[in-house]
């Protein structure tokens, strides 16, 4: 197993900082192998799986004997945590096993990541990320279509945001979709020298809430992008959720918040400051959700459909999609 950050060029980022560029990173430092000894606890995840009566979401981790995969998903979170904020873990053999078998080997190792929340009002924790063939709108996220995702976090407008979110390849798309990570530590760091731009990201902007909210409550929240959590610095992103929040409140958007949107667009899109994956069949990427955005490129299927599950983890407060406290 993979233990140690080796960089190409840069000083070693302190714990939390994450502010790469691409040609800082080697694949090492991202790229988790899966040890040999998980094969037999994949057999032992399957067996209970098949066991198992009700809903995959039901199947208790708890009840299995992993230490193999505990270790690995470890090293995966130390990665997300003190290493470049994101890995893949390369790679469940899921050609091995029916598809329902690795499906259950997906929840369970995203299970040993930390607890699994809701990502829908309604509790669903077990997220299918395919092209369901609906037309995008207000309430239909892009993660069900075919269309290019644009940079990124999860939940950006949930007064608690997701801490890491997963995506576990079952199969690829027969062209396209390709996955992008960039680090929100480095765009905060290249927007320092514009000040009043970066300060105005650390105030409140309005947040569309993609439907996902009682019926008599407002369409939006408000939260701000930046903010510190103890020494690191932490964010939520989705330009496009939160120019439709201030349409939604009935606020324009003001002069200085448009401007630091489109600076730090920007940045994140500049070509150094992104690495593109290429998912394959029993990779498992994940991501820290407050410090790495992430994007998709439109892709194509065939008779085989594109299909990864998502997992959203946060450890602090409740289970449920508010999560129950605020930043």
């Amino acid at each position: 197993m993979v233990t140690s950050f080796d960089r190409s060029a840069g000083a070693e980022p302190k714990p939390g900082a994450l502010a790469w560029k691409r040609g800082q990173l080697a694949a090492r430092e991202w790229l988790v192998p899966v040890p040999d000894a998980c094969a037999a606890e994949f057999e032992a995840i399957t067996r209970a799986a098949r066991a198992h009566v009700g809903p995959l979401a039901e199947l208790d981790p708890g009840r299995l004997d992993l230490p193999a995969c505990a270790e690995v998903m470890a090293e995966m979170r130390a990665r997300l945590m003190d290493g470049p904020g994101f890995a893949v873990l390369d790679r469940v053999p899921v050609e091995q096993h029916r598809r329902e078998d690795g499906q259950a080997i997906g929840w369970i190792l995203a299970n040993l990541i930390g607890r699994i929340v809701a990502q829908k009002q309604d509790g669903t924790r077990l997220y299918d990320v395919r092209d369901t063939g609906k037309a995008i709108g207000h309430g239909v996220r892009r993660s069900i279509t075919n269309l290019e995702q644009e940079f990124h976090t999860d939940g950006g407008w949930l007064p608690l945001t997701p801490s890491f979110v997963g995506l576990y390849c079952l199969q690829p798309a027969a062209e396209g979709g390709m996955s992008r990570c960039a680090s929100l530590v480095a765009v905060e760091h290249a927007l320092r020298d514009h000040l009043e731009l970066l300060d105005r990201l650390r105030q409140p902007f309005w947040w569309d809430r993609q439907a996902e909210h009682a019926q008599g409550e407002a369409p939006c929240s408000r939260a701000p992008i930046y903010w510190d959590a103890g020494d690191r610095v932490q964010a939520r992103y989705y330009d496009d959720y939160v120019r439709k929040g201030h349409a939604l409140a009935g606020a324009p958007l003001d002069a200085i918040g448009a401007a630091a949107l489109d600076a730090m667009r920007e940045v994140i899109e500049a070509e150094d400051n992104w690495i593109e994956l290429h998912l394959e069949r029993g990779q498992f990427l994940y991501l820290n959700n407050r410090q790495i955005a992430h994007s998709r490129t439109a892709f194509r299927d065939d008779d085989a459909k594109r299909h990864l599950m998502r997992f959203w983890n946060r450890d602090e407060g409740t289970p449920e999609l508010e999560g129950g406290r605020s930043v």
